[in-house]
């Protein structure tokens, strides 16, 4: 079982060179796991929503249906935010920085004790987290 970050999630799906030869590596043997699990929070579709929006992300197809793609890729579960990892997320041990969606994210990885695959140096310097990249 991992967690991507929301960029990784994108670059994988996109195919773009920007995700590392370790995450796609990790990201495709998951995939090949019986049972293996890809975990998105559902921050992520909140956060890609936003960057269409603001057009920081240019999909070759309707927001809806990238994400309904992606929901339909095998071994993809899109996680909904519950009570007890919105929870989590504000009660990071140590020093995490206050990004709401990062806090969402790490807090969905460490609950299900988790490797978290992002590029982000904010959370792959924060110890109470294990990553990929």
């Amino acid at each position: 079982m991992i967690v991507l970050d929301t960029h990784a999630l994108i670059w994988w799906v996109n195919g773009d060179s920007k995700l590392s030869a370790r995450a796609r590596k990790v990201i495709e043997s998951e995939m090949t796991v019986d049972g293996g699990k890809i975990l998105v929070s559902a921050i992520s579709a909140w956060e890609i929503a936003m960057l269409v929006n603001k057009n920081r992300l240019v999909l070759t197809m309707d927001l809806n249906e990238w994400l309904d793609t992606v929901r339909s890729i095998d071994a993809v579960q899109f996680v909904p935010i519950d009570n007890e990892v919105a929870v989590q997320s504000v009660q990071l041990p140590g020093d995490f920085h206050p990004d709401p969606a990062d806090r969402m994210i790490t807090a969905l990885a460490r609950h299900y004790s988790a490797m978290l695959v992002t590029s982000d140096d904010k959370i792959r310097n924060y110890r109470y987290v294990k990553t990929i990249w």
